[in-house]
Formats: structure tokens, C-alpha cells, sequence
């Protein structure tokens, strides 16, 4: 399954260029396609977050590969980008949650910052990617499922 990286990477881009569409449409003043397009960044982006997670807990995570001197670099940049993916991932619900409950002030202030989160995220996930699996060789991956149950 060495492909659903590329697949989780493909979908994060995806959801990351239909936001930037989203927020053109918007300034148009199409309310009608900025919803439809911000409602397919976020499926684009549940659908990068099925695979990742299915992965994470069937087949695992894919350590970091490259020279041991720049290990440490990667941890810290990985665990920033967790850090912005998780935040961006929460703004991105409530921001979606305002906009269907019909509270547009709230939705207008939040989208934007959570658009610029989100294009962080997006970018800093693809060079996760190109670390782990263009760069530098993968490391080894372990299961979650093995380690809990010792297998």
C-alpha cells in the first residue's frame, strides 16, 4: 500500500486548492459556487483524513529515513505540522459549522484565518511527504494495531 501516501497527499493538496477557489468565489460574490467549492475542500480533506488515519492504525507510520544529523530538524518540523494541521482541522469544522448555522459575521472572520491555516498545513504536509517518501528513503513502519497488542 506504499501508494496511499501519495493518494492522503494528493487529497490535502486538493482540499487546499478548493479553498484558494473557494476564497475567489467569494470575493465574486458567487455565494452558491464558494459554498459548493468550500464543501468539496472539506470532503477532499475528511477523505485525506480517512486514508491517513486507516494507514496510521493498519499499516503505520513511516519513520523518518534520512541522514540521523537531520532527524531532529524533521521532528521538530513534524511536530509543527501536526500542530497546524490539528488547529487548522478544528477552525476548518467550526468555520463550516458557522456557515451552515447560518452565522455569516462569525463565519467571516474565522474564514480567512482558517483558509491561511489550512494552506499551511497543505504545504508543510506535502514536505512531509517529499521527506519521507521523495528525499530520503522511508523508515521503518510499524503497525498501531502491532504495537498495542504486542504482535
Amino acid at each position: 500500500m506504499e501508494i496511499l501516501p501519495t493518494i492522503s497527499t494528493f487529497f490535502i493538496v486538493l482540499s487546499a486548492i478548493l479553498v484558494a477557489i473557494g476564497w475567489r468565489l467569494i470575493v465574486k460574490k458567487q455565494y452558491k459556487a464558494h459554498k459548493k467549492t468550500m464543501v468539496a475542500a472539506a470532503i477532499s480533506a475528511l477523505c485525506f483524513f480517512i486514508i491517513y488515519i486507516s494507514r496510521t492504525i493498519f499499516i503505520g507510520n513511516t519513520s523518518f529515513g534520512g541522514p540521523e544529523d537531520l532527524k531532529i530538524y524533521y521532528t521538530v518540523f513534524l511536530i509543527f505540522h501536526i500542530t497546524l494541521a490539528t488547529t487548522g482541522a478544528i477552525f476548518g469544522v467550526v468555520t463550516l459549522v458557522l456557515a451552515f448555522k447560518r452565522n455569516i459575521k462569525k463565519h467571516q472572520k474565522i474564514g480567512p484565518v482558517t483558509s491561511v491555516l489550512w494552506f499551511f498545513t497543505a504545504i508543510t504536509g506535502v514536505a512531509v511527504y517529499l521527506l519521507l517518501y521523495v528525499f530520503y528513503e522511508g523508515g521503518e513502519t510499524t503497525s498501531l494495531l502491532k504495537a498495542i497488542l504486542g504482535t
